[in-house]
């Protein structure tokens, strides 16, 4: 598990703190930054029986962050509606490829809805293009070794200048 404060490894338990209303499961280092939270106990929680077999491992929950593929690109109405013109297929057309209404794909185009993710990647796959910038492409143009900055990297560099 990662700092969501500082981003290094968190060794040992991890507090749970409030920064500006946001609640972040950060490192014992970085807990200092914010308003530390008490997680509520769970009540009924299993206990342990004689004569059955050994407990499953515990799952990790899943974080929204392991979902995420990275952000949509902000001219992704440009790129489809220039990728479905260079096919020279009408908005019809690529309903019809990606098996969605036509009026979803016009309102796309237009840049006022952003697509879903399912719909984001049929229309990936039909027109040829990425849609998204993911933090592989944003790093990897930086050459080998590259650090990125978190926010406990700002509020390290802060408070150094005082």
């Amino acid at each position: 598990m990662q700092c969501e404060l500082c981003g290094a490894p968190i060794v040992g338990p991890s507090k749970t703190i409030q920064i500006e209303g946001a609640e972040l499961c950060v490192c014992v280092r970085c807990a200092k930054h914010g308003t530390e939270v008490q997680q509520p106990r769970r009540k009924g929680a299993p206990q342990k029986k004689p004569g059955l077999a050994a407990p499953q491992a515990r799952r990790r929950p899943r974080d929204v962050f392991d979902l995420m593929e990275g952000e949509i690109v902000d001219d992704y109405a440009d790129r489809i509606r220039a990728a479905r013109e260079g096919k020279e297929w009408s908005t019809l057309d690529l309903a019809q490829a990606i098996k969605e209404r036509e009026l979803l794909v016009k309102k796309i185009e237009k840049g006022d809805l952003i697509p879903e993710d399912d719909v984001r990647r049929k229309l990936e796959k039909a027109l040829g293009i990425r849609l998204i910038d993911s933090t592989e492409d944003s790093t990897s143009t930086g050459g080998p070794g590259r650090v990125t900055m978190t926010v406990g990297d700002v509020i390290s560099f802060k408070k150094s200048r005082k």
